[in-house]
């Protein structure tokens, strides 16, 4: 096993070097923004509900996605790259120090705060919450751009309860290390098939949840799991072989929906058609470029605004953005992309809140108090 984890590291490397060395050879495919769309706006809610699995192998029922062939992925990598600005190049967010102190201070309020990448920290009614922690410095291969707003030692240091969710096993969103120091008492959910790798790094309670799936996990808090429109690979975890998923959390206050990884599809009318009021979304806005490529997996800026519609949330606060080049697109450009997006549409730009790494946003719409500043 080791041999072919080996073997699966180098082709990662081989692959990487292909990206960086081979560009700028091939023009880049034609994609039809309309086709696509027109694709989406047909999908039968229906389908959403339809068995996930087949064979072993998970898969999107209301549009299946193709296993991504190696050769697709090495035209990606020699065809030529979309030009960007200096500005689009080195944008990245603004990093607030001292995330621990100010949380500390917040006696007992209830908020969300952006520790970078996919993974936030809440509290909802006296608990915490983390979603697809990943406080490394490496995914796998690339380097983050940005440093986390916490470490590890204190997720270890946590003595309230916590709880985590997990997304999917790609592993900018599934993190050994960070995992591996979460204290014991952690509860971790996970999509299905994903259970056997977390307790391999973390020896409390592991659950696995299947869409659509709704658990009372005390203190007033329902999770409920739901789809996303994405795929699974890691070394030693075959193609689709785990699920991938985004979650709800509903209690007497406030709802706060997690999207996890996702492309753009009809999951999101569904969603907000069956939980309507969703007071915030945390939404993917990560590597969409080339759109040829991505845009079944990853949404673009106005994919993901269409999306947020589509929920009828309250508060958009963007994911993903800001730490890892994964795509073609800089990792702070999806930012720069929205506000214009939103400019472009004439869209107010007040209930879509772009937060700073380590920013908090209080879920009682109050001021933080002097000492948390």
């Amino acid at each position: 096993m080791k041999t072919n984890h080996y073997h699966i590291v180098a082709v990662l490397i081989a692959l990487t070097l292909i990206l960086v060395l081979g560009s700028c050879v091939m023009a880049p495919p034609p994609f039809d923004e309309q086709k696509w769309h027109a694709i989406v706006e047909g999908q039968d809610a229906a389908a959403l509900y339809a068995a996930n699995r087949k064979g072993g192998v998970f898969f999107n029922p209301w549009n299946p996605m193709k296993e991504k062939a190696f050769g697709r992925v090495l035209r990606w990598g020699f065809t030529k790259k979309a030009a960007y600005t200096q500005e689009e190049k080195t944008f990245l967010p603004a990093v607030r120090p001292d995330l621990p102190r100010r949380i500390a201070s917040l006696e007992g309020r209830d908020y969300i705060a952006w520790i970078g990448h996919a993974s936030f920290l809440m509290r909802i009614d006296g608990t915490f919450w983390l979603t697809d922690p990943m406080l490394s410095k490496r995914a796998l291969l690339p380097a983050r751009r940005t440093p986390p707003a916490l470490d590890m030692a204190f997720l270890a240091g946590i003595t309230d309860p916590v709880n985590v969710v997990i997304s999917h096993n790609h592993y900018d969103h599934l993190d050994k290390a960070t995992i591996q120091a979460l204290p014991g008492h952690a509860r971790v959910f996970v999509p299905l098939g994903l259970g056997n790798l977390v307790r391999e790094f973390h020896d409390g309670q592991v659950r696995e949840m299947d869409w659509w799936e709704r658990l009372d996990v005390g203190g007033g808090i329902v999770l409920t799991c739901l789809p996303a429109q994405h795929w699974s690979r890691r070394i030693g975890q075959g193609f689709n072989t785990t699920l991938w998923a985004s979650y709800l959390l509903e209690s007497g206050d406030v709802s706060v929906y997690y999207a996890g990884d996702s492309g753009y599809f009809a999951g999101y009318r569904e969603i907000g058609r069956r939980f309507p009021g969703i007071d915030y979304a945390l939404m993917p806005l990560t590597a969409y470029h080339p759109r040829w490529f991505m845009h079944y997996t990853h949404m673009n800026a106005e994919e993901s605004i269409r999306a947020f519609q589509d929920l009828g949330a309250g508060v958009f606060i963007p994911t993903q953005w800001g730490a890892f080049h994964l795509g073609d697109n800089p990792p702070g450009f999806p930012v720069l992309d929205l506000r214009r997006t939103l400019e472009r549409l004439g869209l107010d730009p007040d209930p879509y809140l772009v937060m700073e790494i380590g920013e908090v946003a209080l879920l009682s719409g109050q001021t933080e108090p002097a000492t948390a500043k």
